[in-house]
């Protein structure tokens, strides 16, 4: 039987059953791993960040035969820097994108004006306000417990959400140590309208990365994930612990981005010292690998159960 439904403006919105949002995971955000959250329920997104719009396009037509459900695309502007990416997403006949990696002014007007709903990521309250500003529909507030790439002046979702819920009358998404129910419960006390998953799907049965890494995410603590290169230059992420990356949490890199030359085989090849496997710290939470369709279901009961708990 199935849990009772979640109501919010972000359902609403977009046009899906829960408010659970998947993270654009480079080279991972494709359709075998999308079109499963999307049949589940939630909203899938397709990537952009690996840079091979020819692929991606290929995969969007191929969400097409997999799902009827509703789907989006993110545009990662610091790794897509083709001029004419908007016009390739309209084109693709997307309604929902995510922008992330760069300032929301740049495309967030004419995505709006041709029809399409924008949520924009935010590592904190001052890109929060800077995005409302481009005109955002909705926002994904990102914590730095998040995997992947991350303002180096990192904040807490704890702290991160309820500031911008504060300052903000539209939708927000929570990313950022968020795996079940009762994360879930406590983001929407925060102040957010539904959340976003990285680590918890990335782990998932459906993903299709290597079961090295997948096994790497259920054997981990919460301590199992590093915050490199917060001096820069280039971007800060946080990632699995391992040899590699701790030697570069501890020596520093003179160019962070040569160090996923090994992308392919960390991700599909498993050898996790071949590169950075990014990955949030909410692996120490996640035991097991599950189907996407037990994951939602999961959450969803699990929250009804923490929120009806709760002291009146």
């Amino acid at each position: 039987m199935s849990a009772k439904p979640i109501q919010t403006r972000i359902t609403e919105m977009l046009g899906i059953e829960k408010p659970i949002i998947q993270a654009a995971m480079g080279w991972i955000a494709r359709s075998q791993l999308s079109s499963a959250v999307s049949n589940a329920g939630g909203m899938g997104i397709i990537e952009t960040s690996s840079g091979d719009l020819d692929a991606v396009r290929a995969e969007i037509k191929k969400m097409k035969t997999l799902t009827d459900k509703p789907f989006g695309v993110n545009v990662a502007q610091a790794f897509v820097r083709d001029p004419d990416i908007v016009q390739f997403v309209i084109d693709q006949g997307i309604k929902f994108v995510t922008t992330s990696a760069g300032d929301p002014m740049k495309y967030t007007g004419m995505l709006k004006e041709a029809g399409l709903t924008v949520f924009h990521v935010v590592p904190s309250l001052q890109g929060a306000m800077r995005a409302i500003e481009a005109g955002v529909d909705g926002l994904i507030v990102e914590g730095g417990e998040g995997g992947g790439f991350k303002n180096p002046k990192d904040v807490a979702s704890m702290v991160l959400i309820p500031q911008v819920c504060e300052a903000v009358d539209v939708p927000v998404v929570a990313a950022g140590g968020i795996m079940d129910g009762r994360t879930m419960a406590a983001a929407f006390c925060l102040g957010a309208e539904g959340v976003l998953m990285g680590t918890r799907i990335l782990s998932s049965a459906e993903s299709p990365v290597h079961q090295n890494w997948k096994d790497a995410i259920v054997g981990a603590d919460s301590t199992d994930t590093v915050f490199l290169n917060r001096s820069g230059p280039g971007p800060a992420l946080r990632a699995l612990r391992t040899e590699r990356t701790s030697r570069i949490q501890k020596e520093g890199v003179e160019n962070i981005f040569s160090e996923f030359a090994g992308t392919q085989d960390v991700y599909f090849g498993g050898n996790l010292e071949a590169g950075i496997a990014l990955t949030g710290q909410v692996a120490g939470r996640i035991k097991e690998v599950k189907p996407i369709a037990q994951i939602f279901e999961e959450t969803v009961a699990e929250y009804h159960r923490v929120v009806d708990a709760l002291p009146r």
